[in-house]
């Protein structure tokens, strides 16, 4: 069975949001580390995810996870200087049983002692983490920037203060979704 890659992610932030952010959109989509993020879709935050290689008959434990075609996205240059998606972040009530439906849907789970589960999604990761809540539900997504500094500068106001990652060696900043205009929780963060 062919593991899950990720392949489209659904966003309902405007493509002008991002575009002020620096990430070059084309006809709603951003092409970022062999992924197509499509703006504009209805609703609010990360709506869904397309994966190569998923049946749409697996139980995905309610994830709006559907199978994507689509082939990788092409390399684009972005003024922010973003290169790729480090993780997509899923919530849910139950994290065993959401694990346990994703690792039987053919998920490549990596397990760790930490209070959230991982599972590599081809060029990135899905984090997935405990919180009481209804249902299962994408919440947000953090990509890779070349210069984390050079991308505060741009953001300024909009981006928050530059902290070290709990990945050693690394740095990560929120962006300040309100200033920014998203509805997507968004974080920026220097390469592996």
């Amino acid at each position: 069975m062919a593991r899950p890659e990720l392949a489209e992610i659904l966003i309902a932030d405007p493509p002008e949001a991002w575009e002020a952010l620096g990430f070059t959109v084309d006809e709603q989509t951003i092409a970022l580390g062999g992924v197509h993020i499509h703006l504009g879709a209805t609703g609010g935050g990360i709506t869904g995810l397309k994966l190569r290689g998923l049946d749409d008959t697996q139980d995905v434990d309610g994830l709006p996870f559907s199978p994507s075609t689509a082939p990788p996205a092409p390399a684009r240059a972005h003024p922010n200087g973003a290169t790729g998606i480090d993780h997509v972040v899923a919530l849910t009530p139950d994290l065993q049983r959401t694990t346990r439906k994703l690792t039987a849907a053919g998920f490549d789970h990596r397990p760790t002692q930490a209070p959230q589960e991982f599972f590599v999604l081809g060029p990135c990761l899905l984090e997935l983490a405990e919180q009481p809540q209804d249902e299962p539900r994408l919440w947000g997504l953090t990509l890779v920037v070349e210069d984390l500094d050079e991308a505060a500068r741009r953001l300024n106001d909009r981006l928050g203060r530059i902290k070290q990652a709990v990945q050693p060696g690394r740095r990560i900043a929120t962006v300040r979704s309100a200033e920014a205009g998203l509805s997507t929780p968004l974080a920026l963060m220097t390469p592996r």
